[in-house]
Parts: structure tokens; C-alpha cells; sequence
């Protein structure tokens, strides 16, 4: 399993699963208008993360860790852990609240519904797929924007050995 092809196949499938979002670009310097859209899916980080606020609204999908196990006489194992990083733009902090809500349960949904991912990788269920809206104190109020995560295992194609150790030994 290539860990690149896991993030490409994630990519698409949030942007088919979010297309339908109409959600608020942030607002720059010398915008004239508000424009709305789905949010831009990237793979482990954004192109220029110093100015993350003004991607928003996005989705990045980030390999955190994997495991390959080749146990003796067993068959091989692949995972990926990949954390989904939620970002979206609102002046009205209760709309923003939910529109993130509203984006994160459309990947999360979807991914519940389908398990497999690009005819090869597949949700590991056992696992379970966590979710996290970051909270908001006194300190960390991010507001007008609101931001989340949600993580999950997925399995792919493992590598098999070239040489069987029941030969060496």
C-alpha cells in the first residue's frame, strides 16, 4: 500500500461528499464580494499554512502514523492512521458552529456508509472514527472560524516478504 495513494483516493472522496456544501470563503483584503463553495480538500498540509485563515473553507488529510505487520506464518497487515483536519468561515458563530458540524458529518457519514475507499483501503470499523470539535475558552476563541478533527485506521494492500523465513531456519 502506498500511503499517497490512501491520501489521493481520501481527497476525492471528501470532495464528493462535500460538493454540495455551499459554505463561505474567508474574507481578504480587497474582497468585494462574498463567495460561497465546497471546501478545497488538500493532502497533509495547506500550500501556505502561515496564512491558513485564508483558505478557509478546507479540509486536510494528514498520515499520522502505520503499522505493517509480516507476522510468521500469517498473512500480512497494513494500517494507516489519518487525521482529518475541518476548517470553515463564518461571521455568525452559531452558523459557523454548525457549518462545521455540517461538513464534518457529511466525510464522517459517508465513510460509515461506504467503509471502502478507492477499491482498496478500508475504514477500520473495530477502531472507530473519533471526532473532535476543538473547544473554545477565553484564550481560544478562534471565532469566525471553527475548526476540527476526526481520525481513523484504515487498512490497504499489505507488502509481502520476497524471502520465507521457513527456508532460512
Amino acid at each position: 500500500m502506498t500511503r499517497n495513494k490512501l491520501l489521493e483516493d481520501l481527497k476525492l472522496f471528501c470532495i464528493d461528499c462535500t460538493k454540495h456544501l455551499e459554505m463561505p470563503e474567508s474574507v481578504q483584503k480587497g474582497d468585494e464580494e462574498r463567495v460561497n463553495r465546497p471546501p478545497e480538500v488538500y493532502k497533509m498540509r495547506l500550500p501556505d499554512s502561515s496564512a491558513a485563515k485564508k483558505y478557509a473553507p478546507y479540509i486536510i488529510i494528514q498520515f499520522v502514523n502505520g503499522v505493517d505487520k509480516q507476522t510468521h506464518k500469517q498473512q500480512s497487515e497494513s494500517t494507516s492512521l489519518i487525521r482529518f483536519i475541518f476548517c470553515v468561515y463564518d461571521k455568525n458563530e452559531e452558523e459557523g458552529s454548525a457549518m462545521l458540524l455540517n461538513a464534518m458529518d457529511c466525510v464522517r457519514i459517508a465513510l460509515l456508509k461506504k467503509v471502502v475507499v478507492g477499491d482498496q483501503f478500508v475504514l477500520d470499523t473495530d477502531q472507530g472514527l473519533e471526532t473532535l470539535i476543538y473547544p473554545v475558552g477565553i484564550d481560544t476563541d478562534t471565532a469566525p472560524y471553527y475548526a476540527g478533527e476526526m481520525i481513523g485506521t484504515f487498512t490497504g494492500p499489505a507488502i509481502e516478504r520476497e524471502v520465507l523465513l521457513d527456508k532460512i531456519y
